[in-house]
């Protein structure tokens, strides 16, 4: 039988754009059903009540969120390298880069969000001047937070460190330390009730505020609201950055009043909005 039957090239010809339109067919419905899935973000206490707003605000655009509250800083970020939630949003850029070399991740920044002002907290002591020699001094026992810690210490002229060493810096920077300090490290969610047991803490007003152990605003020294590498940021896996429910909900938090409101309720003065800056 001849092979050139106009009839039997007609059919394999119809056969193939089927073929193709169902691949087509199928890949959209995939693409729709993820769609259609919630986007599940993890989060910690202190941005639970501006993300809920967003939440609710996303939620009459059509975007579904459901927000996942973990209680430390190492779960979030297992989680995500390992698929069981889409992103999460708790942690600044070098924070980002210690986890992803300790935890073997592969996790990128999405969007930005917002920088959180860190002080230093006393329940004993009014003023810097009063820190006596020898004083029992905590501050975030993470590699990033902690170096935050040492150099707010050294800008409120209680101890001196190696220059350049920025978010790195560790304890062995420290080139001069004349009252003595004796520095100890916490974990960072644990410094806010530390206040009683030592007399200076690094202290992060927004996790103050939830323990109600002090005014946030009665920090000895703040370390300023420009420091623009410690800005939290939305993070996910690297396909995630194309997730188009993660970039509508950025988008609702960066520009709905109702966000902005609650951002200005709960952390009052003690943020920026890094996304204007």
């Amino acid at each position: 039988m001849s092979t050139n039957n106009p009839i039997r090239h007609a059919a394999a010809k119809w056969l193939k754009t089927f073929a193709i339109a169902a691949v087509a067919s199928s890949t959209m419905g995939l693409a729709q059903a993820a769609a259609d899935k919630p986007l599940k973000l993890g989060t910690t206490a202190a941005f639970v009540p501006a993300l809920e707003v967003a939440v609710q605000e996303a939620a009459a655009q059509g975007v579904k969120v459901e927000l996942v509250e973990f209680t430390d800083w190492n779960t979030p970020n297992l989680t995500v390298a390992k698929g069981d939630i889409d992103a999460n949003y708790f942690q600044h850029i070098p924070f980002l880069e210690n986890a992803n070399k300790e935890g073997g991740f592969n996790l990128v920044p999405a969007a930005i969000g917002i920088i959180n002002n860190v002080g230093l907290y006393s329940k004993k002591h009014r003023a810097l001047s009063d820190i006596p020699v020898g004083a029992k001094v905590a501050i975030a026992g993470d590699a990033v937070n902690g170096a935050r810690g040492l150099q707010l210490l050294e800008k409120a002229g209680l101890i001196k460190l190696r220059p350049g060493t920025g978010y790195k810096t560790t304890q062995a920077d420290i080139v001069d330390n004349p009252n003595k300090l004796r520095i100890i490290e916490l974990e960072a969610v644990q410094l806010a009730r530390a206040l009683d047991d030592v007399d200076l803490a690094q202290g992060m007003p927004h996790y103050l505020k939830l323990a109600g152990t002090i005014d946030p605003a009665k920090a000895l020294i703040f370390d300023g609201q420009g420091q623009k590498v410690y800005a939290v940021h939305f993070v996910t896996r690297p396909e995630g950055k194309d997730d188009e429910r993660l970039k509508k909900f950025v988008k609702v938090y960066h520009t709905s009043p109702a966000v902005r409101a609650a951002l200005d309720q709960h952390s009052g003065q003690f943020y920026t909005a890094a996304w204007e800056h």
